[in-house]
C-alpha cells in the first residue's frame, strides 16, 4: 500500500482540522441553543451545516447524503437541506491521477491502455471515473479512489457523530445509534474496491437471466484495491427519459423495479445507493446498473419479514405483523407502538395492495407524506422511541431511491401484481439455499 493511501495518524488529524473548522462551529452553536438558551434558527442553522459538508466531500459528505434518505434521523431542516448535497466533486487534475495510477498499476501503467481520457467523465465523493480503451478495443471505465481515503473516512466517522447528535437533541423518537454503526459498516466496505469487485460478479449472478438489466464485467488485470475497471457501459440518464411515451415509461420503471427488487426477493440482497448516476438507460429502455460499492446482504428471515408484514396488512392479521417485526429484528414492541408502526406500514405498502394501475403518489395532497412521517415519529416519541434495526437503513434508502424515480416518471403500473409476481411460491429456505451458494461462487461468504 502506497504510504499516502492507508489510515494514517497524520491523515487523519488533518482531517480532524479541515472537518472540525467547518462542523465544530455548527456543534457549538447548537450546544449554546440547547444548554445556554440562545436563540438557533434552524433553517439557518441547517443550510450552514450543508454548506460546511458541501465543501469539504469525501465521507462525510456522502454520509449526509445518505442521511437525508433515511426517514427522520434528522429534524426535517436538516434532511431538506442535506439532501441537495451534489455528488459531483471537483475532479483530481492529470498530473495527479498519473501519480495516482502508477502507485495502482505501476509506472509503466499507460502501456496497458491504448488509450486513457484525461478528463474524468464522473467525479463523486470518494473517487472519479476515466473513460478509457484496452489494448483489445474494450471500451472500459477506470474508478480511481481519491488519495488517503482511509484517514478522511475513519475522521469523517467521528465527526459524523456531531450531525447524529445535532437529531438526536432536537428529535429523539428514532434513535440512531444503530443508524451510525450501519453507514460506518457500509463506508468502510465502499473504499475496498476489490470487494465492490465481488459485488459486480454477485449481481452478474443475481441478475443473467434479466435480459432487461445489464451489469459490467471486471477487468482483474486493471483493478486493485482503489482502482477498478469494468466493461464502460452506454446509456443516457433516466431524467431524459421524461419526455419519452407513457407506455416506454411504464416499462422502465418495471424494469428498475426488478433491477433491484429480484435480487432482494431471491437473494437477499440489495444496492443500496439508487443515485441518479448509478445507472443509466439504453435506447430500448433497460437499464445498466452501475457502482457497487454500497450492497447491503440481508439476513434471510429479514426478506420474509418483508412479506409477512405486506400479508399480514392484506389480512389484517395483527399477530402476523408482530411476527414480521420480529423477523425484522425489532423486540418488546407494547400494542400502542405496533399500532402506529402499522400504520406507517400501511401507507409505505399502500401502492402494492392496490390491485389496479396506479401512480405512487395517487390520491396525495402535496406533503402528504412528509404530514404522516411526522404523525408517525411523533407519537413514537411520546412512547420513548424506537431503535430501529441496521439493516433498515439501506432497505428504507433503496426504497426512497427507486420511489423517486417512479415519481419522475409519472409511471403508473398495477404494483400489487408486479409484487406478487416477484415473491410467489416464496420460501425462506430455498433463499438461504441460493445466497450462500452465490455469495460463496463470487468470494463473499
Amino acid at each position: 500500500m502506497a504510504a499516502d493511501e492507508g489510515d494514517s495518524l497524520g491523515g487523519r488529524l488533518g482531517r480532524y482540522a479541515r472537518v472540525g473548522s467547518s462542523v465544530g462551529g455548527l456543534a457549538v452553536k447548537l450546544a449554546g441553543q440547547r444548554y445556554l438558551g440562545f436563540g438557533l434558527d434552524r433553517d439557518k442553522h441547517a443550510g450552514e451545516l450543508k454548506a460546511a459538508l458541501g465543501g469539504l466531500k469525501g465521507p462525510l459528505m456522502k454520509a449526509a447524503q445518505l442521511l437525508a434518505t433515511i426517514p427522520d434521523a434528522l429534524p426535517p431542516e436538516y434532511a431538506r437541506e442535506l439532501a441537495e448535497l451534489q455528488a459531483n466533486a471537483p475532479a483530481m487534475g492529470w498530473a495527479f491521477v498519473r501519480r495516482r495510477m502508477a502507485s495502482e498499476l505501476g509506472p509503466d501503467w499507460q502501456t496497458k491502455f491504448a488509450r486513457f481520457e484525461k478528463e474524468a467523465s464522473f467525479a463523486a465523493s470518494l473517487g472519479q471515473v476515466h473513460r478509457a480503451e484496452l489494448k483489445d478495443g474494450r471500451a472500459v471505465a477506470a474508478k480511481l479512489q481519491y488519495p488517503d481515503m482511509a484517514s478522511a473516512l475513519e475522521a469523517d466517522l467521528n465527526q459524523l457523530k456531531v450531525v447524529f447528535a445535532i437529531g438526536q437533541r432536537f428529535d429523539p423518537a428514532i434513535r440512531t445509534d444503530e443508524i451510525h454503526a450501519e453507514i460506518t459498516t457500509r463506508l468502510r466496505e465502499e473504499l475496498d474496491y476489490r470487494r465492490e469487485a465481488r459485488h459486480v460478479g454477485l449481481y452478474r449472478h443475481m441478475l443473467r437471466d434479466e435480459p432487461n438489466v445489464h451489469v459490467a464485467d471486471v477487468v482483474p488485470s486493471h483493478s486493485t484495491d482503489r482502482l477498478l475497471t469494468m466493461d464502460w457501459l452506454e446509456g443516457e440518464p433516466l431524467l431524459n427519459w421524461k419526455t419519452h411515451s407513457q407506455e416506454e415509461k411504464d416499462a422502465l420503471a418495471i424494469n428498475m423495479f426488478r433491477a433491484w427488487y429480484v435480487p432482494f426477493y431471491r437473494y437477499g440482497v440489495i444496492h443500496g445507493d439508487p443515485h441518479l448516476g448509478n445507472y443509466t438507460v439504453r435506447p430500448d429502455g433497460s437499464v445498466n446498473l452501475m457502482d457497487f460499492g454500497c450492497v447491503r446482504i440481508f439476513p434471510p428471515r429479514f426478506v420474509r419479514g418483508s412479506i409477512e408484514l405486506y400479508r399480514a396488512l392484506m389480512a389484517d392479521d395483527e399477530a402476523r405483523a408482530v411476527a414480521a417485526y420480529e423477523d425484522w429484528g425489532f423486540a418488546g414492541l407494547s400494542r400502542e407502538v405496533i399500532a402506529v408502526l402499522n400504520r406507517w406500514a400501511s401507507f409505505l405498502y399502500g401502492p402494492l395492495m392496490d390491485d389496479r394501475p396506479r401512480r405512487l403518489t395517487e390520491g396525495m395532497a402535496g406533503g402528504y407524506g412528509r404530514e404522516m412521517a411526522q404523525n408517525v415519529f411523533g407519537e413514537l416519541r411520546k412512547m420513548g422511541g424506537v431503535r430501529p434495526p441496521r439493516e433498515f437503513v439501506f432497505m428504507d434508502r433503496a426504497a426512497i431511491g427507486l420511489g423517486a424515480v417512479f415519481i419522475h416518471l409519472r409511471a403508473s403500473i398495477n404494483w400489487h401484481r408486479l409484487f406478487e409476481g416477484m415473491i410467489e411460491g416464496f420460501d425462506v429456505d430455498a433463499l438461504a439455499a441460493r445466497q450462500d451458494a452465490a455469495l460463496q461462487e463470487v468470494g463473499l461468504a
